[in-house]
């Protein structure tokens, strides 16, 4: 009994991965990076919890849901261009959806937050937890749901010409 159960935590300890290595590793790939002190400082509370936290804001809470004009969806922490207004689409989710994002724009990482393996989305210069990626997007374009809080995003309309 002794040997079982010293060959289960040997097991508990290999296969623990440490989430803050992770983030220390993934940290050093952005070229926009600042203390999580700088970042509370400049974020509104929500978000902070949100893009620093990876936290997930009420469904149907965000303004942007609606917005359908021309533009482009940025990081609200850092300005990335993110998402065009021509690629969003009402999911019925509660959340702003798309199905693709502006190219090279993002960074994919993974999280078990619910128990099983998800496509986290993150912005691509500063690392901001945007929301997750599924497949049960729009078929007849790329079968993808980019499922982003709107608190991690700013709207920028496009200038009428």
């Amino acid at each position: 009994m002794k040997k079982i159960s010293i060959l289960i935590l040997a097991l508990v300890f290999i296969s623990c991965k440490s989430e803050a290595q992770q983030d220390k590793e993934n940290a050093e790939e952005y070229k926009i990076q600042k203390t999580e002190s700088k970042w509370k400082a400049e974020l509104t509370n929500q978000e902070f919890r949100i893009l620093r936290k990876a936290e997930t804001e009420r469904p149907f809470s965000s303004p942007l849901n609606d917005i359908k004009q021309p533009g482009v969806f940025v990081c609200a922490a850092c300005g990335n261009e993110l998402y065009e207004t021509e690629h969003k689409f009402d999911s019925g989710t509660g959340w702003p959806s798309f199905d693709r994002a502006v190219e090279n724009s993002l960074a994919f990482s993974s999280d078990r937050k619910l128990g099983y393996q998800r496509s986290e989305l993150l912005c691509g210069d500063c690392g901001g937890h945007l929301g997750h990626i599924f497949d049960d997007g729009p078929k007849e374009t790329t079968g993808k749901r980019h499922c982003i809080n709107g608190a991690a995003l700013e709207f920028i309309p496009k200038e009428k010409s």
